[in-house]
C-alpha cells in the first residue's frame, strides 16, 4: 500500500534529535518556514482589554 504522505503538498522541515528531544533542524529553515506576525503584541492587548471588559460590571 502506498504511503498516503507521499501524496502531502507540504512537508516539515528536517529535524535533530528523537522523542521528547525532537526539533526543527536550524540549518534546514529558511525565511519561507516561519511566521511573521507584527501586529500580535497589538492584538494579545486588544484580546485582554475586551476580556476584562467583559469580566467588570457595567
Amino acid at each position: 500500500m502506498a504511503d498516503p504522505l507521499d501524496k502531502a503538498t507540504s512537508k516539515a522541515p528536517a529535524t535533530l534529535g528523537e522523542g521528547c528531544l525532537s526539533r526543527y533542524d536550524p540549518d534546514d529553515l529558511s525565511a519561507e518556514d516561519g511566521t511573521d506576525f507584527p501586529g500580535a503584541a497589538q492584538l494579545w492587548e486588544q484580546l485582554q482589554q475586551e476580556s476584562e471588559d467583559k469580566l467588570t460590571p457595567p
